[in-house]
C-alpha cells in the first residue's frame, strides 16, 4: 500500500527502464520497420505514459507484458499509432507537386484522354494532405477528369490516421497551406471555420491501411509513388528492401518522389533532381 500522501502515478510518472525500451523498440520494428534508437527513450515515454494512465497501469513492465498477449492486440495496434510521426501539411516539398504537373502536361494527360490510366500511390499518406494535394494537381490539369480512368490510392499503416484522412476536414491553419486559388476551388469552408476537401477531390482518392513491410495486394503499376519522409525511420537494409519492392510496382516512365534528406541507392533507380527518381532502364 503507498505511503500516504506519495505521488500519484500521474504525478511522478512511471518510469521507462532500459529492457522496457528495448522492448518497445523491437515491437514497433517487427510490426512497421521503424527503428528506435536508444536515444529516443524521453519520446516514447511522452508518448506512451498517458496510454499507461488511460489504463491504469503502473509500469511499462505491464504495458510491455499487455502488449505482448493476445488480450493487448488492440493496445499493440494504439501504441503503434502513438509512436508513428505524422507530420505533413499541403504541397509539402512544393517541387513534387510542380513535376507531377509537368508529367502531366508532357504527356500523362494525353495518355489518359486516349483511353489510358493514369495510377497515384501515396505510399505514406498520413491525415491525408499529400494525396488529397496530387488530386488537386490532377484536377488542375485534367478539369473533366471524372470522365476518365484515374485514380489516387492512399496508404498508411495507422488505422486512426487513415480514417482523418478518408474524412477530409482540416483546420484553417491546415488548409493555409493550399494556394487561395486552389483552395477556393477545391475545398469548402465550414459552418465552424474547417475546410472540407471537394467531393471532386475526394473522388479521386481511395484510402486504405496498409504495412508497408507487409504484403501488398496492388497488382498495377503506378505512374507516381509518393514515399517521402518516411524512410528516416528506417534502418538502412530496410530502406534499400523497400526500394526495391516499389521498382517492379513504377510503370516505365514513372516518378518515385521521396523526402528531401533521402536518397534511393537502388541501383534499378536513376535521379532525375530534386528527390524524383525513375527506372535506370526507362527511356
Amino acid at each position: 500500500m503507498p505511503a500516504p500522501n506519495a505521488p500519484t502515478l500521474a504525478e511522478r510518472g512511471p518510469a521507462l527502464g532500459d529492457a522496457e525500451f528495448r522492448r518497445i523498440a523491437a515491437i514497433l520494428h517487427e510490426d512497421s520497420g521503424i527503428h528506435l534508437p536508444p536515444g529516443k527513450t524521453s519520446l516514447v515515454y511522452s508518448r506512451l505514459a498517458k496510454r499507461l494512465r488511460a489504463l491504469g497501469l503502473e509500469s511499462f513492465r505491464d504495458y510491455c507484458t499487455l502488449i505482448t498477449s493476445e488480450e493487448g492486440l488492440g493496445e499493440r495496434q494504439a501504441m503503434l499509432s502513438a509512436l508513428t510521426t505524422n507530420v505533413t501539411h499541403f504541397f509539402r516539398e512544393t517541387h513534387h507537386f510542380i513535376d507531377l504537373a509537368s508529367q502531366l502536361r508532357n504527356g500523362w494527360a494525353s495518355r489518359v484522354r486516349s483511353g489510358g490510366k493514369l495510377r497515384i500511390w501515396s505510399a505514406a499518406c498520413s491525415s491525408g494532405e499529400e494525396a488529397y494535394s496530387a488530386a488537386m494537381i490532377l484536377l488542375a490539369e485534367i478539369p473533366d477528369i471524372a470522365r476518365y480512368d484515374v485514380r489516387i490510392l492512399a496508404t498508411d499503416i495507422d488505422p486512426v490516421i487513415v480514417a482523418k484522412a478518408r474524412a477530409g476536414i482540416y483546420p484553417q491553419a491546415v488548409a493555409e497551406h493550399v494556394p487561395k486559388i486552389m483552395r477556393d476551388r477545391c475545398m469548402e469552408r465550414q459552418a465552424d471555420g474547417t475546410y472540407a476537401v471537394s467531393q471532386a477531390v475526394r473522388d479521386l482518392v481511395a484510402f486504405n491501411e496498409l504495412n508497408l513491410m507487409a504484403d501488398w495486394p496492388m497488382k498495377g503499376r503506378f505512374d507516381a509513388i509518393f514515399c517521402r519522409n518516411v524512410a528516416i525511420y528506417f534502418e538502412e537494409a530496410t530502406q534499400e528492401r523497400l526500394w526495391g519492392r516499389f521498382a517492379p510496382m513504377l510503370a516505365p516512365d514513372g516518378r518515385l518522389y521521396v523526402g528531401h534528406s533521402e536518397r534511393v541507392g537502388d541501383p534499378r533507380f536513376k535521379s532525375d533532381g530534386l528527390t524524383a527518381y525513375r527506372l535506370a532502364n526507362a527511356p
